[in-house]
């Protein structure tokens, strides 16, 4: 008996799935492949960790605890911990994301306009190289809450690297594009948003990775100084009381955060920047 017309089309898809399928198991025996040297490492690590504190007492406690008595932490005090990543994360957040807003606006209009470039170029190249923790006291005076005086220091160490690295991408997109844009009768506005902008993509991540960066270091001194919650402030008290098995948990939890969150901006890169996907290794 003769096969069915809709059968003839689906044998190509159904191997092309096929083969799919055969590429997607390759990858994942790669990749765990690729991880068990890492988790062998961690395994030895820990288990050497364990016989130096636990097992021989080389270590002098408080200072060293034994990784079990760090793990505790993450069972017996999972809500203090969970409340204070929370906090960190909406400062971290909040203040990323104004210093990051506040960067691609200074920097568009530095690109484009000579004198926003002139006046605010001179003010950029003298306050810029100073550290944003450097106005802790000064922000501490001049904003009501403690709270605020972080968003405001965060957001300071952002704005830096994202305005020089927009301003730089403007500066260095093609005149070509623009001609042709204009030819096809675009005004100023599209040629900002439509053209400028997005020639300007690769410049911009990297000015956020390096504002990321540098507000993860400004978040954990904002909250050993001032701020009354948070990843910083669970270890400075902690640290007071020398519970350190808590000081180390709290480490942990600050390290998987932050590498979770790079990891996020990486794929939106990816996402964004298709065509230069893998050319930053993460």
């Amino acid at each position: 008996m003769p096969k069915s017309s809709s059968a003839i089309p689906s044998s190509p898809f159904r191997g092309w799935l096929r083969k799919r399928k055969v590429l997607k198991a390759g990858i994942n025996v790669a990749r765990i492949r690729e991880a068990v040297p890492l988790a062998a490492a961690a395994l030895a690590f820990i288990a050497l960790w364990q016989l130096l504190t636990d097992g021989w007492g080389l270590l002098p406690l408080p200072f060293f605890p034994s990784p079990v008595k760090v793990l505790s932490v993450f069972f017996l005090d999972y809500r203090a911990l969970a409340l204070s990543a929370l906090h960190s994360l909406r400062l971290l957040f909040l203040g990323f994301a104004v210093g990051a807003g506040a960067g691609l606006i200074t920097g568009v209009l530095m690109g484009w306009y000579l004198p926003v470039r002139y006046w605010l170029g001179a003010v950029l190249r003298f306050i810029g190289p100073l550290p944003a923790t450097a106005w802790i006291p000064l922000a501490l005076a001049i904003f009501p809450t403690s709270f605020s005086a972080s968003v405001f220091i965060l957001a300071l160490a952002t704005w830096f690297p994202v305005t020089v690295m927009t301003w730089s991408g403007i500066s260095n997109v093609p005149r070509a594009y623009f001609e042709v844009a204009q030819t096809l009768g675009a005004r100023e506005g599209f040629l900002i948003r439509h053209v400028a902008v997005p020639a300007a993509l690769p410049y911009i991540f990297v000015g956020l990775f390096m504002g990321l960066g540098t507000s993860f270091t400004t978040l954990v001194v904002a909250e050993l100084l001032g701020v009354k919650a948070g990843l910083g402030w669970y270890i400075q008290w902690h640290m007071g009381w020398g519970e350190y098995y808590k000081v180390y948990a709290a480490l942990l939890t600050m390290a998987a955060l932050f590498s979770f969150i790079i990891t996020g901006l990486f794929r939106v890169r990816d996402r964004v920047l298709a065509w230069q996907r893998g050319f930053i290794k993460w």
